[in-house]
């Protein structure tokens, strides 16, 4: 019997360890790993920001990551020519400098 309930309770630590990152405060991500208290991310997705950059004229758009000023940054080709670009939450893309 005693085997039992030591058996249960490996069951159910082990279940709890396993839900518990489930619940509580959101996970950090790379955006909210290094932003201050108070900034908020924004809603926009890598695919909003890609298809704003593609009708800005680049292609092979791939954005790599999102910062606390809420800006997408990636890559893409324009002109035959591979460059960093920066997606402005107000939809303006722009090369990003060396």
């Amino acid at each position: 019997m005693r085997a039992i309930f030591q058996g249960l309770g490996v069951a159910v630590l082990s279940a709890g360890v396993i839900i518990a990152p489930t619940i509580g405060p959101r996970p950090l991500t790379a955006a909210y790993a290094v932003c201050l208290p108070g900034e908020t991310i924004d809603g926009r997705t890598a695919e909003m920001a890609k298809h704003q950059a593609e009708s800005a004229g680049y292609r092979n758009v791939q954005m790599e990551h999102k910062g606390c000023d809420n800006v997408w940054h990636g890559f893409a080709t324009r002109d035959g020519t591979n460059t960093r670009v920066a997606v402005e939450p107000s939809g303006e893309v722009m090369p990003e400098g060396d």
